[in-house]
């Protein structure tokens, strides 16, 4: 799989006002806008705006990820420990089967 950059910042002007935006890359052709600020004086401005709130932004969804990873975690081992106890309830019911028709052959 090919690794790119999924957020990007893009600075445009419009009629004298610099606009700073944080897009994100949906698919080859397709972006959306994940947050937008206007109204700065200059190119620097903006870019300088975009560079410290994607680094923010960037920050927060490590931090989301790996919260997200935690609970995965969590509720895996929780999923395996129900498998296991719900395998050891079967073993036992069948097992008192057995015995149950073990009483039959005599």
């Amino acid at each position: 799989m090919a690794q790119g950059k999924k957020y990007d910042i893009r600075v445009t002007e419009n009629d004298g006002s610099w606009t700073a935006e944080i897009v994100r890359k949906i698919s080859t052709r397709k972006t959306k806008v994940t947050k937008r600020q206007d109204g700065f004086g200059s190119e620097a401005e903006a870019q300088s705006w975009g560079e410290e709130t994607l680094n923010s932004f960037l920050q927060q969804q490590v931090e989301r990820n790996q919260r997200k990873a935690a609970q995965r975690t969590e509720r895996e081992a929780q999923a395996l420990r129900q498998a296991a106890k719900a395998e050891q309830k079967r073993a036992a019911a069948a097992e008192a089967d057995d015995a149950d028709y073990a009483d039959y052959d005599d």
